[in-house]
Order: C-alpha cells, then sequence, then structure tokens
C-alpha cells in the first residue's frame, strides 16, 4: 500500500509541520469526518490529509508559517503543486477504489498557531 506516515519510532520531537498536521486532523474530526489518511504517498507524491464525511472525500494540503510577512501561506500552493496532488488523488480512488463519493480539495493554513480553512481551494487540474 502507498500510504505511510512521515517519520516513525527515532524518539526524537515531531517537526512543527506534524504538529499543524495533526491539529488540522482533529478540526476535521470534530466536523464530524474520519481520517482515511496521513501523510499519504503515492510514489514521490503526497497528499497531508484524506477525510470522508457521509459521501464526501475531501483531499487536504496543510501549509504554516510563523506570520503573513512572506505572505499568506495557501499562496504556496501553486499550478504545479494542485496538479501533483490532483494525480495523487486519482491514485488514491484507484488504488482505493473510491466510486460513488464526491470529491473536494482543501486547504488548511495556521499562520502563528491559528488555523484557517479554505473548503474546494482548487478544482481537480491535468
Amino acid at each position: 500500500m502507498s500510504s505511510s506516515d512521515k517519520g516513525g519510532s527515532s524518539g526524537r520531537p515531531d517537526p512543527a509541520w506534524r504538529g499543524f498536521e495533526k491539529l488540522a486532523a482533529r478540526f476535521f474530526e470534530q466536523q464530524g469526518y474520519e481520517v482515511l489518511a496521513r501523510n499519504w504517498r503515492a510514489g514521490r507524491l503526497e497528499i497531508d490529509l484524506i477525510v470522508k464525511r457521509e459521501d464526501l472525500i475531501v483531499f487536504v494540503e496543510v501549509k504554516s508559517a510563523a506570520s503573513k510577512r512572506f505572505g499568506h501561506p495557501a499562496e504556496r500552493i501553486d499550478a504545479k503543486k494542485t496538479i501533483n496532488l490532483t494525480r495523487a488523488a486519482q491514485q488514491f480512488i484507484t488504488e482505493q477504489e473510491v466510486t460513488g463519493c464526491d470529491l473536494r480539495f482543501d486547504v488548511v493554513t495556521f499562520i502563528d498557531g491559528q488555523l484557517e480553512h479554505f473548503p474546494n481551494a482548487f478544482e481537480a487540474q491535468e
């Protein structure tokens, strides 16, 4: 299977981004979503979080920054990133034999620790 969690049992503390991914997962769980996968990989492509509620599957990209000094973290999701996320999502759908579900791409950002959720942040790209 292509899914995996970054890191492991090295005993070292999680990097900050992993903490934000955990907070994003908790946010979705509080909204009634089930976490299907974290840090799901398809080769070199990765989706930070995949969640499901009823017949909706959401592919989530998580970005963080200490401040907006260098721009909003969501601005780092460019055309290449959306194409890669789309390809990874297509691979997930194929491998998991997903049918009968609506699909959505969301972005969750953290600026100075504050969560901001962007539902349906972008459309699937070819």
